[in-house]
């Protein structure tokens, strides 16, 4: 996958949105910080091994995703563009390719909206996988609104 910004057709996207109970600072924060990262990245039942997360254009997220089946799911991924505390984008460029859009809106100091699009080359590659992302990245947010919490406690 090239290192572009894809355009978001919309039969070529997967996305889910979310209003969570975090300032965006903090959102960006669980986002974007590996100690926390790690502990929600995935749909539920799932742990993470970081090998690389190198956050800057060009930079790589190299991690093991392990599943409660005990499978092992090697990613790959490439940090294309970070505006903070708005935006992020990367390419999945391990199978399945896809590029992600990670878009946060401050809605109130204490709300923010989490947009999280999965950008498909083709409308087939992404209906393929649609119903099944649609649901685990809903397991997702739901993992990083419990960091979130956890973070807010400390």
């Amino acid at each position: 996958m090239e290192n572009i910004i894809l355009p978001t057709n919309p039969d070529h996207v997967i996305e889910n949105y979310r209003e969570v109970e975090a300032n965006i600072h903090t959102l960006y924060k669980a986002i974007t910080n590996p100690a926390h990262l790690a502990r929600w990245w995935g749909p539920k039942g799932f742990t993470n091994t970081f090998n690389e997360f190198d956050f800057k254009p060009g930079g790589r997220w190299s991690f093991v995703m392990y599943g409660p089946d005990k499978s092992n799911y090697d990613n790959e991924c490439i940090f294309l563009k970070i505006e903070e505390p708005s935006l992020i984008i990367f390419n999945h460029v391990s199978p399945p390719e896809f590029q992600v859009v990670l878009s946060l809106t401050e809605i109130s100091p204490l709300k923010t909206e989490i947009t999280f699009q999965q950008v498909f080359k083709t409308a087939t590659a992404c209906a393929k996988l649609k119903d099944f992302c649609l649901e685990k990245n809903e397991e997702n947010l739901d993992r990083l609104e419990q960091e979130l919490f956890t973070m807010q406690k400390q």
